[in-house]
């Protein structure tokens, strides 16, 4: 008999909500029956297994909405088997009310934290004895990459036996990064073949850290130089206008859905966040061929190992990504063997299959 298994997410939307679709699309169906339970997002209509929209699962606290949605999920999940909840206000929300409708087995994946050290203090604190909490209630926390999986043993979230490390889940068929494929996404952004492009994807938010996009892009001092945002959010008015005051050419293009398709057209990938997980963007960018440069964050060195597979720079120092990218631009025979190396490391690892695999493990009683 099948597994009844519900995905529950706050926004469909973004790496977590792309790693959580793919999971759940990529089961085999004989021995899953999955239905993604999300609040919001772009990827639902896209979804290639049964969904349902509970609009009071909201990322804002917001305590009526939170309590509502608690109510709801409640009712809903007596009829699943294994609940696996994504994020910090779905795996909140979700794994009380999977506990308090009696469901036999409580999984949630860390792609992150809701906490870091740019937040007051006694925020932080709150936050992760909120998730000492949860993890008394949870039977196996997936942490998307090493660094998130270390920093939960060190916050003590949940007991050593109950935490594993999983991967991103990247589609390899996407197209590499040749002379052809740079052409076409250049087009498709509608920019000119001679631009020097400094790309990134990421929701525009305050843990994207945009505006520190933007001020690299200034502190360059380069006016062939092109800087590309794919991904929408709440900051993009503002990064807007901050860019027009500084004088950068910027291009944001919102969401897309054919991100893959675009990355071609970047010289270099930079990605300023104050604080990740294992960001699916960057092992896309690598596996394109696109050479990396990220703030050391969390679980970002997993992949880009400094000097060997990309560049890294300190969070909330655009001045030092400005450098590392300048380096990249200017030594383009080195950027494309730390592109190279970067594939090269990456080959065979991070399928959909392996993803699979290991969500399979996690929903079996053990």
């Amino acid at each position: 008999m099948s597994l009844r298994v519900a995905t529950v997410i706050t926004r469909l939307e973004g790496g977590a909500g792309t790693m959580a679709l793919r999971g759940a699309e990529a089961l085999d169906p004989d021995e899953f029956q999955v239905t993604v339970i999300a609040g919001s997002g772009r990827l639902l209509p896209a979804a290639e297994v049964p969904t349902h929209v509970e609009p009071a699962l909201r990322a804002p606290i917001a305590p009526a909405h939170d309590l509502l949605a608690l109510h709801r999920l409640t009712a809903l999940l007596r009829d699943f088997d294994v609940v696996h909840t994504h994020c910090s206000k779905a795996g909140a929300v979700g794994r009380v009310a999977a506990r308090r409708a009696g469901v036999d087995r409580v999984v949630h994946t860390f792609h992150g934290f809701g906490f870091h050290r740019f937040q007051p203090v006694h925020r932080r604190r709150t936050y992760i004895e909120v998730e000492r909490g949860l993890g008394r209630i949870t039977d196996l926390g997936l942490c998307v990459g090493t660094g998130v999986a270390v920093e939960a043993l060190q916050r003590g979230l949940l007991r050593p036996e109950r935490i594993r490390t999983i991967g991103v889940a990247v589609d390899h068929s996407a197209p590499p990064r040749t002379a052809a494929s740079r052409q076409h996404a250049r087009r498709l952004l509608g920019l000119a073949p001679g631009d020097v492009v400094v790309g990134a994807v990421g929701r525009l938010t305050y843990q994207k850290a945009p505006e520190h996009f933007v001020a690299a892009l200034a502190a360059l001092r380069r006016p062939g130089v092109v800087g590309v945002w794919i991904g929408g959010g709440e900051e993009a008015a503002r990064i807007r206008a901050q860019a027009a005051a500084a004088g950068v050419r910027l291009v944001l293009t919102g969401e897309r859905d054919d991100v893959a398709r675009l990355l071609p057209a970047f010289d270099v990938f930079a990605l300023p966040s104050r604080y990740e997980g294992l960001p699916l963007a960057i092992v896309e960018a690598m596996v394109c061929g696109v050479p990396v440069v990220a703030t050391a964050v969390n679980a970002v060195g997993d992949v880009v190992a400094p000097g060997e597979t990309g560049l890294l720079v300190p969070p909330q120092r655009p001045d030092l990504l400005a450098t590392a990218v300048a380096h990249l631009i200017d030594n383009p025979g080195r950027a494309a063997r730390l592109a190279a190396t970067a594939r090269a490391r990456l080959d065979g690892r991070h399928e959909i299959g392996a993803l699979a695999t290991a969500l399979a493990e996690a929903y079996r009683a053990e």
